[in-house]
């Protein structure tokens, strides 16, 4: 595939997500065996990995909401920058809703084949989800969490 339609696959997916139809974001964006080289924690291989890890998202934050900042691309590749925006109303990684709102960045990187994302690298700011819904660790614990999931995977 092009590079146009490459971009116009993420772009798409993209909107996908943002209207809360999480199985077609995941069909659309990812192939079925992709390969994600910086997993969420307990996130499981392939498209169905996503799967989880996105429901689970949209669980713990009904009205997650991606806003693009940057795409570049570059062959087979796109990175795209973006912001989350969503509200603390179900279960975040075992931390029961705040209601508060949180805005972080985050980046990934998509190799795609066939007009599908086949390998992944990314990162969200986690920490900062944390810090925002008033879980995140404070002192010495931060920097461990910090540093663990920095260089974890």
């Amino acid at each position: 595939m092009s590079i146009e339609e490459n971009v116009a696959t993420q772009e798409n997916a993209v909107l996908l997500l943002n209207s809360g139809d999480v199985d077609a974001f995941v069909n659309t964006l990812f192939a079925v065996d992709a390969i994600d080289h910086d997993p969420a924690p307990g996130q499981g291989p392939g498209r169905e990995g996503y799967r989880t890890f996105f429901r689970s998202l949209t669980i713990a934050f009904p009205d997650a909401h991606l806003e693009p900042a940057v795409h570049v691309v570059a062959d087979d590749k796109i990175a795209f920058a973006y912001t989350l925006i969503g509200t603390h109303k179900g279960q975040f990684n075992g931390i029961a809703p705040t209601g508060k709102r949180v805005e972080v960045r985050g980046l990934q990187i998509g190799r795609f084949e066939s007009g599908q994302i086949v390998e992944r690298w990314g990162s969200s700011d986690e920490l900062g989800i944390l810090t925002q819904i008033g879980a995140a660790p404070s002192g010495e614990e931060s920097v461990v969490y910090t540093m663990k999931n920095l260089f974890s995977g």
